[in-house]
């Protein structure tokens, strides 16, 4: 791969990632005949993302439901670190948007009550039935709409296989010296072609991250496969302002099974009756949250879990629906988890499954305001790479969705408005981007070392910078993950890319990022456990 092979594009709007709030704000900018819209993602099949795993659904507005009692909700769960204005956007412009967008323009068909009317599910931490879905697997069809709709759309390219190398920012990639002096602008990304093997330049007026959290930089993790935190490595490179690093929430049950560990036991399942056991059947979330028991907020639960595991010896818990609901019921509520479950050879309408927490969503990410603008000028981040302030210390239950369809939504009206003022001066400076160049570099990517590094890091998070964390843990993960960090990037600018490299490179900067928030912030707060804190001593974990 050398520079002559090097490609470049130009494009209004670029958009990094098509999950749901990626897709949104395509549709969104699409409306706009005159802009063109281009689409990169990594995965050859544009429905991969983050976003089509999502089973427990996406936030309504229930039958005794409002806007004040989700917001209410939202800034409880969050442990007094919510951003009240972003809960009141949520909760105020959200339903209106899941109709308009969702069902009216991508088709989603949400489940209904007999006499036609959504079926609301609910979830835990929330005080009304208010979240809709489909079936289990309400992220897949939420998905396969709006990437439908996507492709009606002439101003809108999708460009499979492409993953994201860095922003193009100046001054950083500028050849002019005087830009030193002005402000960070984006002016898009390199990317890389997984199938030919060549750095494309993708120039556009606005740049969007839409890129998904931090992806599988843990052992125990309900992310993906390819999910490595790219966006958020990449932001941070080019300088933008990230935050709540440390409030990494960690889904309290994914299934233990040969072949199936990591699945996501939905938390509807907990919605719909389900209670936690231990292997010899007891209940004991009533011990750790006597108000909520197994509808506590995600970070409560999954601590019980830990400290079930840690205490008594036990490789893992259990979750029964089976005793609270009928069989016919769950296979039709459960779909997907009665039968990855059964695969598995777990009846789940006759026993109970095994599960342990595992790390799951990012609470944190590249600050933005409302309007998903980050202090990069031209960059804007949507979706869970962002923080918007909504999840604060601890996401509330199926306000990812929803987050990622408002601030999708709104980043692209205002970049719509932000387009129609775009000067001259701009074209001009693109000009000034270098073209990528490898000359020189012969050795191809070891994918031994690139995995054995891999399952360092993620060994590392797990063990130090996990649910229960103290000054010695952490700072032992930063030690080695520095030292990790000098060889990888040793590694990286040595070697021929490859996707895995790249994501290597990723996923051990976004580690570095989450331990050293962690070890920074002394207090335990929401999913942000530090068992030498004041507020954790004579508390269970709680």
């Amino acid at each position: 791969m050398d520079k002559t092979k090097a490609h470049l594009d130009t494009t209004n709007v670029l958009i990094i990632g098509c999950g749901i709030a990626g897709a949104t704000a395509a549709l969104r900018l699409a409306e706009n005949p005159d802009c063109k819209i281009l689409v990169i993602t990594r995965d050859p099949d544009p429905h991969e993302s983050n976003s089509q795993y999502a089973q427990g659904g996406i936030i309504g507005r229930g039958h005794d439901d409002n806007a004040d009692l989700l917001v209410n909700d939202i800034l409880a769960a969050g442990a007094g670190a919510s951003s009240p204005k972003a809960a009141r956007i949520l909760a105020e412009e959200g339903p209106a948007l899941l109709q308009e967008i969702l069902v009216n323009k991508a088709g989603v068909k949400f489940d209904s009550e007999p006499d036609g009317e959504p079926e609301y599910g609910r979830e835990a931490a929330h005080s009304r039935r208010r979240v809709l879905h489909v079936g289990d697997g309400t992220g897949r069809a939420i998905v396969e709409g709006l990437i439908a709709t996507m492709k009606r759309c002439p101003n809108i390219t999708i460009l499979p296989n492409m993953t994201a190398v860095d922003l193009i920012t100046f001054p950083h990639h500028s050849r002019d010296p005087l830009l030193t002096y002005g402000p960070l602008v984006c002016h898009g990304a390199f990317a890389f072609d997984r199938k030919a093997r060549t750095v494309h330049r993708y120039l556009a007026d606005m740049t969007i991250l839409a890129t998904g959290g931090i992806g599988r930089i843990y052992r125990n993790t309900s992310n993906p496969f390819g999910a490595r935190g790219d966006g958020l490595a990449m932001a941070h490179r080019a300088g933008a302002r990230i935050v709540n690093a440390e409030y990494v929430q960690f889904h309290p049950t994914t299934l233990v099974a040969p072949g199936a560990d990591g699945f996501l036991i939905s938390e509807a399942v907990r919605g719909e009756g389900g209670i936690l056991l231990t292997p010899d059947g007891r209940a004991f979330m009533a011990d750790y949250s006597p108000q909520w028991k197994d509808l506590a907020p995600r970070d409560v639960v999954a601590r019980a879990i830990h400290h079930q595991m840690e205490t008594h010896g036990y490789s893992y818990v259990l979750l029964d629906i089976a005793t609270h609901m009928e069989a016919d019921a769950i296979r039709e509520r459960f779909p997907n988890i009665y039968a990855t479950c059964l695969k598995a050879g777990i009846d789940i309408t006759r026993e109970p499954i095994p599960v342990v927490p595992a790390a799951h969503y990012f609470c944190g990410g590249v600050l933005v305001d409302e309007w998903g603008r980050t202090n990069i000028e031209n960059l804007y981040a949507v979706g869970e790479i962002s923080c918007t302030g909504l999840h604060g210390a601890n996401r509330l239950a199926s306000t990812s969705l929803l987050e990622g369809l408002v601030w999708g939504d709104r980043s692209a009206r205002d970049i719509t408005r932000k387009l129609k003022e775009c000067s001259e001066d701009l074209h001009t400076a693109r000009e000034e981007v270098p073209q990528w160049d490898e000359s020189g570099l012969f050795e191809d990517a070891d994918s031994a070392l690139i995995q054995g590094d891999m399952q360092t890091i993620q060994n590392i998070m797990w063990h130090y910078v996990g649910l229960a964390r103290n000054e010695e843990r952490l700072s032992r993960a930063i030690r080695e993950l520095r030292h990790l960090w000098n060889e990888i990037e040793t590694f990286y600018r040595t070697t021929k890319l490859s996707d895995g490299l790249i994501g290597l490179r990723n996923a051990v900067e976004v580690a570095l990022i989450i331990a050293q928030a962690a070890l920074h912030n002394r207090h335990s707060r929401g999913c942000h456990y530090r068992e030498d804190s004041a507020e954790a001593e004579g508390e269970r974990l709680i």
